[in-house]
């Protein structure tokens, strides 16, 4: 463009950002970003706050599960670790960035290997956005029937449609995510959100999706265990009793402890650290903006979700020990399902799930009219289409889907250490120039096995959880 020498499969936005960002700067006017083409304006502390978002997700409600399945210590290893490989994957990415200038994690694709890069990288993203969305759906399939069961003060699920979770989630996928995903743009919607978020559901959920571990800690020391049966033997608490298998340490928390669930584990981990797509913008945006200042907010931002991820896990397994669902809140109905404080977390996490899939589905859409139609202008038909054909196919996941661990799983053994682990190291030593650091220098050696790290944790998670599909050993895993 213009002159210049480009790479082919560069998009115009691509090389508009990159030409302007090696354009050289006259004198007499104020040096600009090294990373952006304008000045950010978003605080410190509101970018920690934007990328806890980002971090922290629906994976929050799987993390007592598996504990259940590793035992406290070993949950804790493997939590520790994925919280610093996530740290450092950030590093690669900074640092990537900050060489040539990009703010997409698709255009480093596309700088690091071309046409081929940028594609395979927004596969991977709309890939890992669609498990999300099918995540936030099957928490509405769980947890809609129970809010409505309460309201109506039935102890159990008495069989009627309106208390079918498959029903409920094609009624709100038509009356309320559909006509938001048909909007052209999230515009005011976006801002609505963010306020509703902060100001409303912090108290209960510290982000758009996932729950907070202070209504865990406190029902922690309101329920006995093993449990007393405050409703008169109704059947709902039939199932936790039978996973005492009747031993005397079923109330006895585990340290070290595996089994064939253990196989979700790390991909469940892996789930819930996923933010790197969101990383560069919220760099974009940052004020003053350098790498060192935004490795300050992912470190402080990790930090903060290993806390909330760490507490929620360690008191929701502390409460149900072996009898903990695959979805946390779920487990819950099996203590008292008229319980206001749970009535009240439910809502809350229904609303900001409902809300926050539309926001999910337009860079989704965004990144299939890319692969797709890429040069084409908007289309109101396309448009709508995409958005119908993607609803419809998260609601057929979710419907036939048998438990959110499995999403959890699938999501987090393919797509999450694509993001984390094998992207950003292959971007690292690809975009990174040798006259600054050889291709055996040891921060391209480090990049390279982090690279190779994901390789064999995809290959290893997919195998395992595979072979738990096959012999049918897994657990219920709630939501039905």
């Amino acid at each position: 463009m213009n002159g210049h020498n480009r790479e082919d499969g560069f998009d115009e936005l691509d090389a508009l950002a990159e030409q302007e960002e090696f354009l050289p700067h006259k004198t007499g006017i104020k040096k600009e970003n090294p990373f952006t083409d304008f000045e950010g304006k978003t605080s410190f502390g509101m970018s920690i706050f934007n990328l806890s978002n980002a971090i922290m997700g629906s994976g929050i409600l799987g993390l007592a599960f598996a504990m259940s399945n590793t035992g406290i210590i070993l949950f804790l290893i493997l939590l520790l670790s994925i919280a610093i490989l996530s740290a450092y994957s950030i590093h690669l990415l900074l640092k990537s960035a900050g060489v040539v200038g990009i703010r997409a994690y698709e255009q480093l694709g596309n700088r690091a290997f071309g046409a081929p890069g940028k594609m395979l990288a927004a596969i991977i993203i709309t890939i890992h956005n669609i498990g999300a969305m099918s995540s936030y759906l099957f928490i509405v399939k769980s947890e809609l029937p129970l809010v409505i069961q309460s309201f109506l003060g039935k102890y159990e699920n008495t069989g009627e449609w309106f208390l079918n979770g498959n029903y409920l989630i094609m009624i709100v996928s038509v009356l309320i995510i559909l006509p938001l995903a048909m909007m052209k743009q999230l515009g005011m919607f976006s801002i609505l959100l963010s306020h509703f978020l902060s100001f409303f559901l912090i108290p209960h959920t510290l982000s758009c999706n996932s729950m907070s571990p202070l209504p865990v800690i406190y029902k922690k020391f309101n329920i006995p265990c093993p449990l007393v049966d405050v409703n008169h033997n109704m059947t709902h608490t039939a199932h936790y009793h039978t996973a005492t298998n009747g031993t005397d340490d079923f109330c006895k928390a585990k340290l070290f402890t595996t089994n064939s669930q253990t196989a979700y584990t790390i991909p469940i981990l892996a789930f819930a650290f996923v933010c790197h797509p969101e990383v560069l913008p919220i760099y974009t945006e940052l004020r003053d903006a350098t790498k060192k200042r935004m490795q300050a907010v992912a470190n402080i931002s990790i930090l903060a979700m290993f806390v909330m991820y760490l507490l929620t896990a360690l008191f929701g397994y502390l409460t149900f020990y072996d009898a903990v669902e695959s979805e946390l809140l779920h487990t819950y109905s099996r203590v008292d399902p008229l319980d206001v404080l749970v009535l009240c977390v439910r809502l809350a996490v229904l609303v900001a799930v409902t809300l926050t899939v539309p926001v999910v589905l337009f860079p989704i859409r965004r990144a299939l009219l890319q692969i797709l139609f890429p040069a084409k202008p908007f289309n109101w038909l396309v448009h709508i289409t995409i958005a119908c054909c993607l609803i419809f196919v998260v609601n057929l996941l979710v419907i036939f889907v048998p438990s959110i661990r499995d999403i959890f799983g699938l999501i987090g053994a393919t797509s999450a250490p694509s993001l984390i682990f094998i992207l950003p190291g292959t971007f690292y030593v690809r975009i990174v120039p040798e006259d600054k650091e050889p291709f055996l220098s040891r921060p391209k050696i480090q990049a390279a096995c982090f690279a190779a790290l994901g390789f064999i944790f995809m290959i290893m998670s997919l195998s395992f959880i595979i072979i738990d599909w096959v012999t049918g050993e897994s657990r219920s895993g709630g939501g039905h």
